[in-house]
C-alpha cells in the first residue's frame, strides 16, 4: 500500500496554527470561488455536453495526503471512446476534444477542484496529486511530498504551464513525463514542502492567477 510505505518527516508533517489558518483559508476561498464561479461552471458544463459525448466530469484516482486515494474532480475534456492511453497528456493527444483545448489552455478543467478543496481532500496549494503508478517509483525523500495536501497549484504548476507542449510528438508520453519533466517538478514540490508559509501560498495563487489569464 502507498500509504504504508510513506516516510514520514516529523518536522514536515504540520505546523500549527499555519495548517489551521491555511485550512480556513482553503474552505473560505473555494465556497466563495464556487458561489462565484457557478455561472461559468454550468455554461462549461453545457459546452461539454454539447461538444461531444458523454458525461461532464472526470473523476481520475489521485494519491493524497499520507497516500490516501481520492477520486479528483475535472471537467472532462477527452473523447469517452477511447478507453487505453497514457495517463500523461501531451498537447496533441488526439483524444483531447474541441471545447477540452480550450479548457487546458486556461486551465478551466481545473475548476471543479474547488470540490476537492472544500471536502478536505485537496488544497489550494500543495504539489499537484499524481497517479498511483506514479508514486509508486517514488524515492523516500520525494515521498516527503505525501506529508501535505495536494493541491490545485504550486510552483511547478506555474513553472510547467505548458506541459502538454512539451510532451508533444513523444512516443510515450507518460516515459517523457518522468524524464523531461517529473525530476524539476519534484524539486519545487519538495522545496515548498519545507517552506510552505501563508506568504509562500498567497504569492503562489496571486502568480497562479496571472499566468492563467494570461492572453
Amino acid at each position: 500500500m502507498i500509504a504504508e510505505r510513506l516516510v514520514q518527516s516529523p518536522d514536515m508533517t504540520e505546523r500549527r496554527p499555519y495548517d489551521g489558518v491555511k485550512r480556513l483559508m482553503d474552505l473560505g476561498l473555494s465556497a466563495v470561488g464556487l458561489l462565484i464561479l457557478s455561472p461559468l461552471l454550468v455554461s462549461i458544463s453545457a459546452l461539454i455536453t454539447f461538444g461531444s459525448p458523454g458525461g461532464v466530469w472526470y473523476r481520475g484516482v489521485r494519491v493524497g495526503r499520507q497516500g490516501r486515494l481520492f477520486r479528483i474532480w475535472k471537467f472532462r475534456t477527452m473523447r469517452t471512446d477511447v478507453v487505453d492511453g497514457p495517463t500523461s497528456t501531451a498537447e496533441d493527444d488526439p483524444r483531447i476534444t474541441s471545447v477540452g483545448h480550450v479548457l487546458r489552455r486556461y486551465k478551466l478543467d481545473e475548476l471543479p477542484q474547488l470540490l476537492n478543496v472544500l471536502g478536505g481532500e485537496m488544497s489550494l496549494v500543495g504539489p499537484r496529486p499524481q497517479v498511483p503508478w506514479a508514486v509508486e517509483t517514488y524515492t523516500p525523500i520525494e515521498r516527503r511530498v505525501l506529508t501535505v495536501r495536494p493541491g490545485i497549484s504550486d510552483w511547478a504548476s506555474i513553472r510547467f504551464q505548458d506541459e502538454g507542449a512539451i510532451l508533444k510528438n513523444q512516443k510515450d508520453p507518460d516515459e517523457a513525463y518522468m524524464r523531461l519533466i517529473h525530476p524539476e517538478k519534484m524539486r519545487l514540490a519538495l522545496e515548498y514542502v519545507e517552506r510552505r508559509s501563508l506568504r509562500v501560498d498567497l504569492s503562489i495563487i496571486l502568480k497562479t492567477l496571472a499566468v492563467t489569464m494570461k492572453p
